[in-house]
């Protein structure tokens, strides 16, 4: 017998790129300044990320199992995929700011130096980096929604019904 545990895995991924989200948003560097918000949004979204990959593996082998409506299932499946590699190029830009200063006396190829800090210069970029985080809380939020869809139907959410013709899926 095969379980569906896509659900086990799902909440926390969700959770820990969601406080990331709002962590980079909203301005507590200035409100907390003693606190190491740097880190804390590392680590959330390291172990974040892991929990997506988790989440989208596990939600393959859903995918086979379940009799949902198809395009209800490919948009969910596409949204989280989104969100994977928005909070993913957030991640590339953290793992480059620590790995840049350390690599570069190493690295005896100036190309590639120059290419690196470009990349992280744009990733971890303040503005680029909150219009990222919005858009991957968006876009995991909308996953959410539509997973919740298939579970619960559409009462379950109010903004079910909008989202739903929005993305012109008939459930």
């Amino acid at each position: 017998m095969t379980y569906n545990i896509h659900p086990i895995f799902v909440h926390f991924p969700i959770a820990l790129l969601f406080i990331y989200s709002i962590i980079k948003v909203l301005p507590l560097k200035k409100w907390l300044p003693s606190v190491s918000w740097r880190d804390i949004e590392r680590v959330l979204l390291f172990f974040g990320i892991l929990g997506a990959f988790a989440s989208l593996s596990t939600g393959e082998i859903a995918e086979n199992m379940t009799r949902s409506n198809h395009s209800l299932v490919n948009a969910h499946s596409l949204f989280a995929i989104i969100a994977t590699w928005i909070y993913g190029l957030l991640l590339i830009g953290e793992f480059l700011s620590i790995l840049i200063p350390w690599a570069t006396p190493k690295i005896k190829l100036v190309e590639i130096t120059k290419i690196a800090t470009f990349l992280n210069n744009i990733l971890i970029h303040p503005l680029i980096s909150k219009i990222l985080a919005i858009l991957g809380l968006i876009t995991i939020s909308i996953t959410g929604l539509l997973g919740g869809v298939m579970v619960y139907g559409v009462s379950a959410d109010p903004f079910a019904s909008l989202i739903l013709k929005l993305l012109g899926i008939q459930f």
